[in-house]
């Protein structure tokens, strides 16, 4: 780290989709956390924002600026914006490839941003992957892109987060059946690494207890439901074990999620998507957090995406963004103390 503490600079919000309902909830967010902050700037073009303010009727002064630093000192009376032009102007609900390299260009600028210790932490907006694929991109999404600029072989591993729960899907966007196949105990102690180590550096939890889901009902029921508990998971725990890392499973999923189980661990590894999501969503589905860890610099988002159906119209929530907003400072800030003690 350099001499500047990362919690004392703002955060780089990317543009997302520009036809989806990132300008609209980086507004309202910017509304939301003007006056105590954490400070951050948006990372697209600032005529698209002006016009979501008026159709939104919030009154929204836009402060276009140079430099990231500069954000700090207008945040609380205008929106900073640090320009990425867009190709084609931006219709609400009907993304154009053309904007794509907009999109890309305002995602590596923010992590180049962090990285030169310029910004706190990259908080990215919703994208739209197909209309990045018409534009050649060729990553499954924001964590592996990331993960690229990230350079020196990173591996990414997916955080879901509220305040009353934390999970890390093993397996992420594969069918339960190949999901299934997927499963290997290599995966779940490289995911249980990662998080076990987060949870220390960037959530502050001195001594992380990590919780392990079953895949099977019953966490297979002793080998009669299914016998990955047994040759998979249960040894990765004891692999995860023998590294010195608190963790207890595998055990039934239906068990791992009500108040009391919630309250003995600080994160949940899961053995797929929905088995993840499902109980986040459900606990909290507007204030729901997704965070990229093993990366060599912060990154939140939302947990939602695009919402075409609704950009444009003023609907969408914040809560997300605010959350995500809120945790990356947070984590931003940790993990510079972590690293200076």
């Amino acid at each position: 780290m350099t001499a500047r503490h990362s919690s004392a600079l703002p955060l780089a919000v990317t543009s997302g989709e520009p036809a989806g309902i990132g300008p609209e909830i980086t507004i309202k967010a910017w509304h939301a956390t003007r006056r105590e902050g954490p400070p951050f700037f948006f990372l697209g073009d600032p005529v698209q924002l002006s016009q979501a303010a008026a159709r939104m009727g919030l009154a929204t002064e836009i402060s276009v600026i140079a430099r990231a630093e500069e954000a700090a000192a207008v945040f609380q009376k205008s929106l900073p914006v640090l320009p990425e032009k867009l190709a084609v102007p931006s219709v609400p609900g009907s993304p154009d490839p053309h904007n794509a390299n907009a999109v890309l260009s305002s995602i590596r600028r923010a992590v180049a941003l962090v990285r030169g210790h310029e910004a706190a932490a990259v908080v990215t907006n919703p994208i739209h992957k197909g209309v990045l694929y018409e534009a050649g991109f060729r990553h499954p999404g924001h964590t592996e892109y990331l993960a690229e600029l990230a350079g020196g072989g990173q591996r990414p591993v997916m955080m879901l987060a509220c305040r009353e729960l934390r999970v890390v899907p093993v397996t992420i966007h594969l069918s339960l059946a190949n999901a299934v196949k997927a499963l290997k105990q290599t995966e779940i102690v490289a995911c249980g690494e990662i998080a076990a180590r987060a949870l220390r550096t960037d959530f502050g939890i001195a001594d992380p207890v990590l919780a392990v889901a079953g895949l099977n009902p019953h966490a297979g029921e002793a080998g009669h439901l299914g016998r990955e508990e047994i040759d998979v998971i249960a040894p990765a725990v004891a692999e995860l074990r023998a590294k010195g890392i608190r963790v207890k499973g595998p055990a039934p999923a239906d068990t791992l999620f009500h108040p009391r189980a919630r309250a003995s661990a600080d994160a949940v590894l899961c053995m797929y998507h929905d088995q993840a999501l499902i109980p986040l969503k459900t606990i909290d589905f507007d204030g729901g957090v997704n965070v990229t860890l093993g990366l060599p610099f912060v990154r939140t988002s939302p947990d939602h995406g695009t919402a075409f159906d609704i950009a444009g119209t003023g609907k969408a929530n914040a809560d997300s963004l605010i959350a995500s907003l809120r945790m990356g400072a947070a984590m931003a800030a940790q993990r510079a103390t972590h690293a200076a003690g």
